[in-house]
């Protein structure tokens, strides 16, 4: 586990998508309780939901020491010159508290579809995010600039697209991905770079009904994500785990599930094997609604506790 760039995460968040379907008041009234709980990071998804950048806005504008990570941006949704502007004007908005996930399902001659929307693709990934990035840097920038720079982190499953992560951005966010994951991208990535990784879980002490839960959200993704399917084969999970259904050993590795202390020792061990940052993704059997009260019911547990003489986080 690596130590200093977590600071500004802090060690444990909240991720979440449940933020598109619920009105900006609502919304903007959970993150105020986020950042009171003391989560130090909370990270949304984008669909076709609200735009991330005006997601980010209502959250940074309810909140005042949370940092706001979109996880992610999806490059296929907007040209490289008006993400670079809006990431200036986030971070002048508010220092040091955004951070820009940046990344989209991109296959080599495909057409990647998100609700039935067709969402065509450019070229390879990591080409077409090396190109993205560098086009965002080369974008001319006539306003204010703030200090310090929004950091930005990738989307990062696969060793080049990880090593691009530690290349040319402040580091990586993992979706989807055991622990031995963690422990892969950590050597890939080396020291130095930001890992913060997402953790699904479902808090509830009926473990065959929990267990129902968690296995419905990775049966889900391996559906329709061929990406996350591929990235399970090369941890060596094959076809007895994957065909007809997830494995209970393929669930067991992905989601985190039971009561409060198998949610923190699966916490703990994404720590130990070299994330600087767990965002923990509360699944529940209800879609709808927000999982507030399991919010609450986690903080205890897995958010750090000041210590005698430590600093307040800096306020905006």
């Amino acid at each position: 586990m690596t130590d200093g760039p977590s600071a500004e995460l802090g060690r444990v968040g909240i991720w979440t998508f449940a933020f598109d379907e619920q009105p900006a008041g609502l919304v903007q009234e959970s993150a105020s309780e986020i950042e009171e709980l003391g989560y130090g990071a909370l990270w949304y998804g984008e669909a076709f939901g609200r735009d991330t950048v005006a997601q980010a806005w209502l959250l940074l504008s309810a909140t005042r020491r949370l940092a706001v990570a979109s996880g992610i941006a999806n490059i296929a949704f907007r040209e490289p010159i008006t993400t670079a502007a809006a990431a200036r004007t986030l971070g002048e908005a508010s220092p040091g508290r955004y951070v820009l996930g940046l990344g989209g399902h991109r296959v080599d001659d495909t057409v990647h579809k998100l609700d039935g929307f067709p969402v065509p693709t450019r070229s390879r990934a990591v080409t077409t995010m090396r190109a993205y990035l560098e086009a965002m840097d080369a974008a001319p920038a006539h306003g204010p600039i703030p200090t310090p720079a929004p950091r930005r982190l990738l989307a990062a499953l696969g060793p080049m697209m990880l090593g691009l992560a530690a290349e040319r951005t402040w580091g990586a966010h993992t979706y989807f991905a055991p622990v031995e994951h963690t422990a892969r991208a950590r050597q890939i990535m080396g020291p130095d770079a930001v890992l913060a990784v997402e953790q699904a879980v479902v808090l509830d002490h009926d473990l065959d009904r929990a267990r129902e839960v968690a296995t419905a959200h990775v049966a889900g993704y391996l559906a329709s994500a061929p990406h996350q399917e591929a990235n399970v084969r090369r941890l060596g999970f094959g076809d007895e785990d994957i065909v007809g259904g997830p494995s209970r050993r393929l669930v067991d590795a992905i989601v985190a599930y039971g009561d409060t202390e198998v949610i923190r020792r699966r916490v703990s061990q994404h720590l130990q094997a070299g994330a600087n940052h767990v965002c923990l993704q509360v699944l529940t059997r209800a879609r709808a609604g927000l999982p507030r009260q399991q919010w609450r019911e986690l903080a205890p547990a897995v958010v750090p506790r000041p210590r005698p003489g430590d600093r307040p986080r800096r306020t905006t």
